[in-house]
């Protein structure tokens, strides 16, 4: 993590929160059983954490992914940005709630192959869409396609990319310790 950074922010909790960010607080921790480091700073910004929160859970619900095609898009987008605070938590998930491959998750945090077909499309094409800033090649595109998704899909990586840059670029500034639940998989990009 950026270390030069000077910015402190307190760690909100559920009592110590305004309405809007203490009921999203309650919810996570009632669903996870824990309340997330970046979600306890984040809440002092209600438009912030409720925007993340919001986002994240439609597209978790609505954007057509299975849930490791999900995790695929959240780490390559992660990667891209040089995140290393979701790259832990969503290995984390990946390991634990939605079932990723762990060679899958490894290939994406090791920048190496990925062996299984659509999953290697599906991580290709949404770090391209990350690093190229929304302007893929229409290789890209053929590829992406070509591996089984449709243009729907495209939607729902926009979706995801946009969902993972708002906690990415926070994480960047504040630079969020990574919770005790994800230390397991910390990650520093090579």
């Amino acid at each position: 993590m950026n270390t030069l950074k000077t910015m402190s922010l307190e760690t909100k909790t559920i009592e110590t929160a305004n309405p809007i960010s203490s009921e999203i607080m309650q919810n996570t921790k009632d669903k996870i059983g824990m309340i997330p480091n970046m979600y306890g700073l984040m809440a002092n910004n209600p438009a912030l954490l409720d925007a993340y929160a919001a986002a994240y859970n439609t597209f978790r619900t609505n954007a057509g992914f299975t849930p490791p095609e999900q995790e695929v898009v959240f780490l390559s987008v992660a990667y891209e940005n040089n995140c290393e605070y979701c790259m832990a938590a969503h290995s984390f998930v990946g390991d634990k709630m939605t079932n990723v491959p762990s060679e899958v998750t490894d290939a994406i945090r090791n920048n190496t192959a990925i062996a299984d077909a659509k999953f290697k499309a599906l991580s290709l094409f949404t770090r391209a869409m990350t690093s190229k800033r929304g302007n893929p090649s229409q290789e890209d595109i053929t590829n992406f396609l070509a591996a089984g998704y449709t243009e729907n899909h495209i939607l729902g990586v926009i979706t995801g990319i946009g969902v993972k840059t708002m906690s990415n670029y926070f994480n960047h500034v504040f630079s969020t310790p990574v919770d005790d639940a994800f230390k397991g998989r910390i990650w520093v990009k090579a």
